[in-house]
């Protein structure tokens, strides 16, 4: 009897909805007054954020080209493999499963713990209830990581029963968001007390401070890439890949430049800068009225559950690659014979994201590799021209639009993003780093099990 497999149920717009949920997280809602801070300019604000949705859309087309030249589950960790080999590509799995996708995974339930604590303080409770040692760490449980889990639990659950109910509830929750955030902007823009002629104010915007802008701007894009991760599963991925990274993206990039707008409507440029509140709920207060920020926390649970489902599906495709590579749990490359999904990789990804929600060490290993995410997306696309170059005379359904320009200037982007971390950041970096380098003897080690195994065969 075969061995089942993953099964092709997604269409474009599924897949675009992964994208959407992956990308709109609460950075957004947080990031501009930073941004702001480095562009004191209304309209070098929207500026930056256009520069960074067209990078984006750069890099996503150069993805739709690999994952139509390679539609297979896993993303990145698939393109690194085939352009440079299995230790670059170990190297992006090891860094999405240990931190990448579980960290931010807890990142955002305990984030969602919070918000909810907004109307049950309970949920956002953070006293320990019960704390169990383990070595240099505690394991600690609290009301919020009750919640947290919960979260976890929850959502994994879900798409481990399969692509129809995971597909619903990505779909449900993508959408809602979306709604929720442009209904938000079109009654700022319509009714809330705001001010058009904060379009004219600021200052004059330093080169560098545009480009040091553009850094976070570019972090608040990241996930643009989360329909690759699942292309094994898409109906015709030749054409519908391309389509769900389009879309996704671009939809992605209209609401945010709205967001900005409505922020830029509602605040000077002088407030907005450095906000020590939320960007959302100063701006909802002043256009609604105080009290009107409540509301928003309730838009903020649609984002970050939609957030935290796009990745519980998304990362376990990493796994399950690296594993039948040999390169992670055998187990994980089994495909649930009833449901038909990685559901041992979801399973693994659940646990290591509660550990973490319980240790406390999300926040650390997301600080410290946040700037992995650009540099494995930046060599994902160097493997495009590597592949060119390699098999110029393989069927490519699709072709990267403005090739090469647009990709060049996204790997140049990205390298800039990367090496800027490393000089203004160089402790976080090096542990980074560290983090990182720490997948070279693992990799070591479990392709010698694997030998060991083919021998023993």
């Amino acid at each position: 009897m075969a061995s089942p497999t993953l099964e092709r149920r997604l269409g474009p717009g599924d897949a675009a909805a992964i994208v959407v949920s992956n990308v709109i997280g609460s950075g957004i809602l947080i990031t501009p007054a930073f941004i702001a801070l480095s562009v004191p300019s209304a309209w070098a604000m929207m500026g930056v954020w256009a520069v960074g949705g067209v990078l984006a859309f750069a890099g996503a087309m150069a993805y739709a080209e690999l994952a139509a030249l390679r539609p297979r589950a896993g993303g990145e960790y698939v393109y690194l493999r085939e352009a440079f080999g299995p230790l670059a590509a170990f190297l992006t799995g090891w860094t999405s499963f240990v931190a990448g996708f579980s960290g931010a995974i807890a990142a955002s339930a305990v984030g969602l713990a919070n918000y909810l604590g907004r109307f049950v303080p309970a949920a956002g409770d953070t006293t320990p209830l019960i704390s169990v040692p383990i070595g240099p760490l505690a394991l600690d449980v609290s009301r919020q990581s009750v919640v947290a889990l919960t979260a976890v639990v929850v959502l994994s659950w879900v798409h481990i029963r399969g692509l129809g109910p995971g597909r619903v509830v990505q779909n449900v929750l993508a959408v809602g968001k979306v709604v929720t955030l442009l209904g938000f902007v079109a009654l700022g823009l319509s009714i809330g007390r705001g001010d058009a002629s904060h379009f004219a104010s600021g200052s004059t915007v330093a080169f560098r401070g545009w480009l040091l802008a553009l850094i976070p701007v570019m972090f608040s894009y990241s996930g643009w890439n989360a329909a690759a991760y699942v292309a094994e599963e898409i109906r015709d991925p030749a054409r519908n890949v391309p389509r769900a990274l389009a879309l996704g993206t671009a939809t992605v990039v209209c609401v945010y430049l709205a967001l900005n707008a409505v922020y830029i409507y509602a605040l000077p440029m002088s407030e907005l800068a450095g906000s020590e509140v939320r960007v959302i709920d100063a701006a909802a207060d002043r256009l609604f009225g105080v009290g009107a920020g409540d509301a928003l926390a309730l838009i903020t649970v649609f984002i970050v559950a939609g957030s935290i489902s796009a990745m519980v599906l998304a990362g376990p495709r990493v796994y399950f690659a690296m594993a039948r590579d040999g390169l992670f749990l055998e187990s994980a490359a089994h495909v649930h014979p009833r449901f038909r999904t990685p559901a041992v990789a979801i399973f693994a990804q659940g646990v290591w994201s509660s550990v973490l929600i319980l240790s406390g060490t999300f926040g650390q290993l997301v600080d410290y590799t946040g700037f992995a995410v650009v540099l494995f997306a930046g060599i994902a696309v160097t493997g495009l021209f590597v592949l060119r170059r390699r098999e110029p005379g393989a069927a490519r359904p699709f072709r990267a639009w403005g090739y090469p320009v647009a990709p060049a200037v996204f790997v140049l982007a990205s390298f800039a993003i990367v090496l800027n971390a490393l000089v203004s950041s160089p402790g976080p970096s090096a542990a980074g780093l560290a983090i990182i380098g720490l997948g070279v003897p693992v990799y070591f080690v479990l392709r010698r099990m694997r030998s060991g195994s083919s021998e023993n065969h």
